[in-house]
């Protein structure tokens, strides 16, 4: 008899952004006329940019000749073209030294915060921000590392950080040791940023401790404040310590073409239960390397020349875009009185639900009020009750509707 793997059935009712497009259809059904703009899933709208559509284009040309046709890239790792211009414009523009054989290219950044986890034991206690992104608790909840959820939406041995307008939504390390640290700067949802000195805190007690922080940094690109570090590698020691993970997604507009990498340090260590010292680079390497063949030759050159002196000035001005969208998200909001945090280093708003009304039901207010969709905060856990995530990946047209209507209500 085929047994299914129980851990799936501790997952709390549907993911949280299939449930938003469920509610969505179903409200258009009912109201084919009503025109919907979206606020809520974090997907891009400006299209790619020349410079990275022509390099594509060449290279879809390249695989039409067998003179120039590329078969799988070097070891399902990534070209070497892209790794450099990572290795060159991420980390050595920023005075941090990162090796091609750190640098593993991927198909997404969600994929390899979930995927990371494959190598560390069971055993390890795993502590999250609240909010937080659900992919990080819901793929240790199908692997066994938690127990069954709590009445409050949280899970079994998972230790809990909140993340509240007392404390910034920057959340202090735990008293209690933990061993595997997810943290999201800048934050998604909340849109707030760490500071060097935060960070440091951070990377001092994983060394305390002999844990690994998974630092989720999707967005540095929209960090404006040059105070604050794009990398958590620009805090000392922190490749000891901390996996690196990175996308195209949102800097480059490829939610629909797929490119992202992950930076894992060959300091990096890990530990048997007999406490020898393990290199965690070549294990995530076999992993990778095992279950995945490689991104794209034409994805590839198209992220490569994001990198190039006209890729940079074209995809900035597609952040000024959609920057551009959040400052006026932010100010307008908070001239209408609603209490509104980040949208400054980060393209989320979040949003305090007035007279203490729930989440859901201030997404449902605004999308049966406004036509407006959202992402209700208490989908990322129950200190995001609440509050409802916004994001600028919009239109400036649709998001000067957008804020007209909800002046509306």
């Amino acid at each position: 008899m085929i047994h299914i793997n129980e851990n799936f059935l501790k997952l709390q009712a549907g993911y949280l952004f299939p449930e938003i497009g469920r509610r969505r259809r179903a409200f258009q059904a009912a109201h084919p006329d009503a025109k919907i703009i979206s606020m809520g899933i974090g997907d891009v709208t400006e299209p790619l940019v020349p410079a990275i559509v022509k390099a594509m284009k060449k290279a879809a040309n390249e695989m039409g000749r067998a003179e120039t046709f590329h078969g799988y890239d070097d070891g399902g790792v990534g070209y070497e073209f892209l790794r450099k211009a990572i290795a060159k414009n991420d980390y050595a523009a920023r005075g941090v030294e990162v090796e091609l054989d750190e640098i593993f290219v991927s198909d997404g950044a969600k994929c390899d915060t979930g995927n990371i986890q494959e190598v560390f034991s069971l055993d390890n206690v795993v502590a999250v921000t609240d909010p937080v992104y659900p992919v990080y608790v819901d793929t240790n909840v199908m692997a066994g590392r938690t127990g069954g959820a709590a009445k409050n939406g949280r899970y079994e041995r998972i230790v809990y950080m909140p993340c509240t307008e007392a404390n910034g939504f920057v959340a202090r390390p735990p008293q209690d040791k933990v061993d595997l640290i997810y943290l999201c700067f800048p934050n998604n949802p909340t849109g707030a940023v760490a500071t060097k000195e935060q960070l440091a805190e951070w990377v001092a007690y994983a060394k305390a401790n002999k844990a690994i922080i998974l630092f989720d940094a999707a967005y540095e690109a929209f960090i404006s404040d040059p105070e604050i570090p794009h990398s958590i590698y620009e805090v000392a020691g922190a490749k000891d310590v901390a996996i690196e993970f990175r996308s195209f997604s949102k800097t480059a507009g490829f939610t629909g073409v797929r490119c992202a990498f992950t930076v894992v340090p060959k300091t990096l260590k890990a530990y048997t239960k007999c406490g020898q010292a393990v290199d965690v680079n070549p294990i995530w390497s076999r992993r990778h390397c095992t279950k995945f063949n490689g991104v794209s030759y034409v994805t590839q050159a198209g992220a490569a020349a994001a990198y190039t002196p006209e890729g940079k000035k074209q995809v900035r001005r597609i952040i000024d875009i959609y920057m551009g969208n959040a400052k006026v998200i932010r100010e307008t909001l908070s001239k209408l009185g609603y209490t509104v945090y980040g949208g400054v280093n980060a393209p989320y708003i979040w949003l305090k639900t007035p007279n203490g009304m729930g989440s859901w039901e201030f997404f449902d207010l605004l999308l049966t009020k406004a036509h407006v969709v959202s992402t209700p905060g208490a989908g990322f856990g129950a200190a995001g009750e609440g509050f409802l995530r916004l994001t600028a990946f919009g239109t400036p047209d649709n998001v000067a509707e957008a804020l007209k209507r909800f002046a509306k209500i």
